[in-house]
């Protein structure tokens, strides 16, 4: 019998654990943010007392995100993944979030489509070591990367929301914060773009990359020179015809699609600016 029941941090090993068995990039400080945005909608599945199934929601006002849908191999194809997707939303539901959305793989986009998710449009995960330096030096105009830079938060979480349609501070606050891997352009009291960077299990993670579409180049190159000889991942949406073609010119491949689907009134996404996403887990 499937029983589901909240998340908290004594199941960080079963996290760290399917995660692997997937092969996902996911760390330990990222199953801790999961669970400190949305203490309550962070859910295992135990079949027979046992754990053995994940997922994660975040309410960001009227946008919610499900993420980390994962179930033990061995268990698989026995309603598991279905149960927690279920629970998920029941739980959003109960919170009268309008909108619902998730970056499906295409092992899972038949269930989401089931359960009343429809697609939108296509990621695709670019994969690769940056082996060759870009053509032109970093811009100057990159800030963020000296210790005396202060980060414009507030500035960053209204560029992301007028690009994203969504209200994302609680987590822009934790990918912010002082230390961290944050870029960012500005024109005078203006801010052009912004880009977090952080560590994975298998590769850094370029993203989420918002920015018009001359700070949206600067950013990545800046990063492509910052990680040469490193292996990275960044979710590049193929509307945005400029972002692929330079996450192509930087020598990565693509690895796999992603669909990004909604249930519920549709957010208006500026993908033109969106120059990559934040990673499946959360947009």
């Amino acid at each position: 019998m499937v029983h589901i029941r909240v998340m908290t941090a004594g199941d960080l090993a079963l996290g760290m654990h399917l995660k692997a068995q997937a092969g996902w990039n996911q760390l330990e400080a990222d199953w801790r943010r999961f669970i400190e945005m949305q203490p309550d909608g962070c859910f295992v599945a135990e079949l027979d007392g046992a754990p053995v199934g994940t997922t994660v929601t975040c309410i960001f006002d009227s946008v919610a995100w499900i993420a980390m849908v994962l179930v033990d191999a061995s268990v698989r194809s026995q309603g598991i993944g279905k149960a927690l997707m279920k629970h998920a939303l029941e739980f959003l539901d109960a919170q009268r979030v309008p909108t619902i959305r998730l970056d499906a793989t295409a092992l899972g986009q038949p269930l989401y489509e089931k359960l009343g998710f429809v697609a939108e449009y296509t990621l695709h995960r670019y994969d690769g070591v940056l082996a060759l330096p870009p053509e032109e030096p970093p811009d100057t105009r990159v800030r963020g990367t000296n210790a005396d830079d202060v980060i414009p938060l507030y500035q960053i979480v209204e560029l992301d929301r007028a690009v994203t349609g969504t209200n994302r501070d609680k987590l822009l606050r934790r990918l912010c914060r002082p230390g961290a891997g944050v870029r960012w352009i500005e024109a005078g009291a203006d801010l052009r773009g912004y880009m977090t960077i952080r560590d994975g299990a298998n590769a850094v993670q370029l993203g989420p990359c918002i920015a018009d579409a001359a700070a949206g180049p600067l950013l990545l190159a800046e990063a492509w020179e910052r990680y040469l000889g490193s292996r990275v991942f960044i979710d590049v949406p193929v509307q945005n015809v400029p972002a692929v073609q330079l996450a192509e010119a930087m020598g990565l491949k693509v690895q796999r699609p992603l669909v990004r689907m909604t249930r519920g009134p549709r957010v208006k996404e500026e993908v033109a600016r969106l120059w990559a996403s934040s990673g499946p887990e959360l947009g």
